[in-house]
Formats: structure tokens, C-alpha cells, sequence
């Protein structure tokens, strides 16, 4: 959530800023100004109210020692009426400052001056690849044919059991989702992370504090009769947990990675490019968060970046680094990289992992501070990174490195797995 000081001092640049996200922002900052001008005059007058109440209480003890019996008299009268004048304005201050609440939520993270200007992923800014595209042969399976012809992912089971989108694993291909997981987990841990197992489900203050609520509710499943919500990646629970909460300076970075299951209802989505493993309800996903102090968020945005790219390298697969246009990076998210892997077969490529900063956006709406080397009480900065999800990476594993042996499993994966070959 912006901060209403920035809003009320930069109004004119906030503007501005959020219409490179192609969100016209103007109608709803009048109304906050207006809103805020509204709470400020009445935060004014309650304060002067309650310190008149409290002077007024003061004196009525000394009346009536004086034995001033009367004027103590008119003076409890005037306190009953100072008292419901302040109930009646903190009411108003209430509601006021809900109503300034509810506009506030509505209005997206600033993006990052770097963030270009554009309305979808065509418009992304490409700034590296790496990697060779594979040489298959003409008969080279997409993964879901290679899945039916190895039998280690079927999707007809988990369309009999659940529904589309939630695929059963089995044989090799189980082993493989847990050897990936492992992988990237123990990377983490050497890289310096605390590995956390979060829980799959969370409160509305929880979706509320990393920006999912009100903005995406239709997107997550919803456990009505509890009022908790499956979570969409780790970054939910795992950023929560400093909800409320004061760091020390010392403390920073924190450098938690989470393993969870992730659940999406990715309404819409049908057709070819969904087919697969590339678009599914329900995922694995290992998922890094950093809190970080503010002067050295992006250093540290860029760390996450090299360090996304370092996992995908060792799987041996092609992939480009794409920074997001206006028009395609998140509702919460400041500056966002998006990593995509070519998939041999489909020839094209997938989105494997965004690692983004949120600046003190997700901060301001969760309360998350720090106590700066001076003293004072500033928000944190928080960032995310999936390292990595796993369907589109395994959706390339097995298209790019399909042989007449079998399918070969990357080097630095072997000690995991256990076996060379899916075959």
C-alpha cells in the first residue's frame, strides 16, 4: 500500500508513475486527498477535544477541595459533553479513515523508473539469454506425450480423482519432483537462506498484508466455512510472519526459502498453451523472501536475479531473463524479472520464476519495520523469488533432454534422483 504522506506530497508523480502501468490513477487521488484532508481536520479537532477533556477533569478535583461545589458541578457537565463530542468524532475518524482505507488498497505499487512502458508480455524488455537450444529430432515428443510414454505424470487420473490441473505423479516422475525440491532447497541453504515449511493455508489478514486481497481473491481458492484461503505461492505465509513486527538494523537481511504447495484457480485459462504442465491448479514451488533494509533492496534484487539464473544453469537448460513492461508486472510488485526456459518441443518459451521487489509496499501494508542505525522506526523492503517452480522446468527437462536411451537427468541432479535415465 502507498503511503498517504507520499501520496499527499507527490500526488502529481504518483499519477504519472502508475500510468506507465496503464492505470489511470487521477479520479481516485482526488478522492484520497480529499478523504485525508477530511481525517487530519478531525484527527485536529479530536485531539484538541480530548486535551480539553483532560484539563477540564483536572480542575474538578481542585473545585471541589476549594469547596467550589457548583462551578465543579458545571464543569463534570462539561466534560460528559466533551466525552460524547470525542466518541462521536473517533466514530467519524473511523469511518473516515476505513472509507480513506478501502481507496488506498485500490491503488498499485509505483513501478521502478527502469519498468518500461507497455500493455502485455509482448511488450516485456529482453535483457539476457544464455544457453543452447536443443537439437531434437523430428519426432520429438512434447512432455505430456513423453509422461504417457515413460508412465511417470497422468493427468487422466487427476482429472478422475480432482479435475484438470491436478496431475498425479508416479514412478520416476515422482522421484523427480522430490529430487528437484531437495535440489533447490539445499542450494538455498548453502546460499545463506533459513528454510521455513509454511502452512498451505492462511487468514484474509494474511492475504491482505502481500497485497492477494482485495486484488486477486478470485484467483485463490477460498475455504468459506473458515474464511482461510489456499495459498498461491510461499511468499504469503512466509512474508507474514513479520506482520506487526519491529526488526532490529542488525537483524537484515532475513533470508527465509519455503517449499509448498501452490494452488491457483487461473480462471480462463484453457486452450493449447495450458495443455500439460504448463498451466496447472495446483504446483510445487520452492519460493525465497528477503527483507531487506531500503538502501539496499535493488542491490539485492539483482543478487536474487544471478542467483535464479545459477539454478537454471545447472539444470543445463536455455533460458532468457526478461525485465516486465508496465503492463504485465504485478498489482504489488515495484520492479519484476521474469525467467523463462525454451521448451524443445513446444518450441517456445516458459515462465519458470519472477524475482521481484516490492519496495516498502507489502511493508506498509503488513506494518513490517525495522529500527534504523539511528533510532528511528522505518519500513522494511521485501522481495520475492520462485527458485524455482517446478512444471514448466520439468516440462523442459524431459522435452530438451529426450533420447533413444531415454530421458537424461542433468548432472548436478543425479545424486538426487538416484538414476540417470527416465526411461
Amino acid at each position: 500500500m502507498l503511503q498517504i504522506y507520499y501520496i499527499r506530497e507527490y500526488s502529481k508523480e504518483v499519477i504519472e508513475r502508475l500510468a506507465v502501468k496503464n492505470f489511470d490513477a487521477a479520479a481516485i487521488i482526488d478522492k484520497i486527498l480529499v478523504l485525508d484532508a477530511k481525517r487530519r481536520n478531525i484527527q485536529k479537532t479530536l485531539d484538541d477535544t480530548l486535551a480539553e477533556s483532560n484539563k477540564a477533569a483536572k480542575e474538578i478535583g481542585g473545585l471541589f477541595k476549594q469547596g467550589k461545589i457548583d462551578e465543579a458541578n458545571v464543569m463534570k457537565a462539561k466534560t460528559a459533553d466533551l466525552k460524547k463530542a470525542s466518541k462521536e468524532l473517533g466514530d467519524n475518524l473511523d469511518s473516515v479513515s476505513s472509507e480513506l482505507n478501502d481507496l488506498l488498497v485500490q491503488l498499485p505499487n509505483l513501478p521502478h523508473p527502469s519498468v518500461p512502458k507497455g500493455n502485455s508480455d509482448a511488450d516485456n524488455e529482453m535483457i539476457y539469454e544464455e544457453g543452447t537450444m536443443p537439437e531434437l529430432s523430428n519426432d520429438a515428443l512434447p512432455h505430456w506425450e513423453l509422461a504417457k510414454k515413460y508412465d511417470i505424470i497422468d493427468f487422466d487420473l487427476g482429472s478422475k480423482v480432482t479435475g484438470a490441473g491436478f496431475p498425479f505423479y508416479k514412478g520416476k516422475g515422482a522421484k523427480l519432483q522430490r529430487a528437484l525440491i531437495n535440489f533447490f532447497l539445499d542450494r538455498a541453504m548453502d546460499a545463506g537462506y533459513t528454510e521455513f515449511q509454511p502452512p498451505l493455508m492462511v487468514n484474509e489478514d494474511s492475504g491482505y498484508g502481500t497485497g492477494q486481497l482485495p486484488d486477486k481473491e478470485g484467483q485463490m481458492y477460498h475455504v468459506t466455512m473458515d474464511n482461510l484461503y489456499l495459498i498461491p505461492t510461499a511468499e504469503v505465509p512466509i512474508t507474514n510472519i513479520y506482520r506487526n513486527v519491529i526488526l532490529k538494523n542488525e537483524e537484515l537481511p532475513v533470508m527465509n526459502v519455503a517449499y509448498s504447495q501452490c494452488f491457483r484457480r487461473e480462471a480462463g485459462s484453457y486452450g493449447k498453451d495450458v495443455r500439460g504442465l504448463n498451466r496447472l491448479h495446483q504446483f510445487d514451488k520452492v519460493e525465497m523472501v528477503q527483507i531487506q533494509h531500503p538502501d539496499k533492496s535493488y542491490e539485492t534484487l539483482e543478487q536474487m536475479k544471478d542467483y535464479a539464473a545459477s539454478l537454471i544453469r545447472a539444470l543445463g537448460l536455455p533460458f532468457r531473463i526478461l525485465r516486465l513492461c508496465g503492463g504485465d508486472i504485478s498489482f504489488t510488485s515495484a520492479l519484476t524479472y521474469d525467467f523463462e526456459v525454451y521448451s524443445g518441443a513446444q518450441k517456445k518459451w516458459l515462465e519458470v520464476s519472477s524475482v521481484s521487489n516490492f519496495e516498502n509496499f507489502q511493508a506498509n501494508r503488513m506494518k513490517l519495520r525495522f529500527k534504523n542505525a539511528d533510532g528511528k522506526t522505518k519500513l522494511a523492503h521485501t522481495l520475492n523469488g520462485s527458485a524455482l517452480a517446478l512444471p514448466r522446468i520439468v516440462a523442459a527437462l524431459l522435452e530438451n533432454n529426450q533420447t533413444p536411451e531415454g530421458i537424461k537427468i542433468p548432472k548436478d541432479l543425479v545424486p538426487y534422483t538416484g538414476f540417470e535415465f527416465i526411461d
